[in-house]
């Protein structure tokens, strides 16, 4: 009996991946770190996260904890993590970092408009009053004018500092 047009069992079904102890290790740790990062986030932060009630549980039980008792809590919502679909966590915890990416975008755009208003003047005032037509024109020019000369005094940037408040309120109010 010849066995060459035998197949063997596993030739026909689909391919049996293979994973090593270390990368079951490291996959593991990884959901470890995200777990201890959920941990980190405030309850505000945290409530748009969708986790479910076990998961929120076992997060509050390791924000109390100390030393030991927290790393084994680590390694149990490490463990839960396992169960359940991280990608929708991850999801969420990126958005949560991208808004903050996003804030500090904001913030350098409003430090550039507050340099344009110093140095153009009129011009850039006027470009203000257009985009936003409640904001106190007058104020703004006299901010400008002190910002201008405080910075050829060489004395504090009090004004300077003000404007870019103003700009900031101005923006976040919408």
């Amino acid at each position: 009996m010849s066995r060459k047009n035998k197949k063997a069992p596993w030739d026909e079904e689909e391919e049996i991946i293979w994973v090593s102890k270390s990368e079951m290790k490291r996959d593991m740790e990884e959901l470890q770190k995200l777990g201890e990062e959920l941990t980190e986030l405030t309850p505000n932060s945290l409530a748009k996260i969708p986790l479910d009630e076990d998961m929120l549980d076992a997060i509050q039980k390791a924000k109390q904890f100390k030393n030991e008792a927290r790393r084994r809590q680590l390694q149990y919502i490490g463990k839960m993590m396992r169960q359940i679909d991280i990608e929708p966590i991850q999801a969420g915890l990126d958005k949560l970092r991208n808004k903050h990416s996003q804030v500090t975008v904001m913030m350098h755009k409003l430090e550039q408009r507050r340099d344009r208003l110093i140095t153009q003047g009129d011009s850039a005032l006027n470009d203000l009053v257009t985009e936003y037509p409640d904001v106190d024109r007058q104020r703004i020019r006299q901010l400008v004018r002190q910002a201008t000369k405080e910075k050829e005094q060489n004395k504090p940037s009090k004004a300077y500092r003000e404007i870019f408040q103003i700009l900031k309120d101005l923006y976040f109010e919408e």
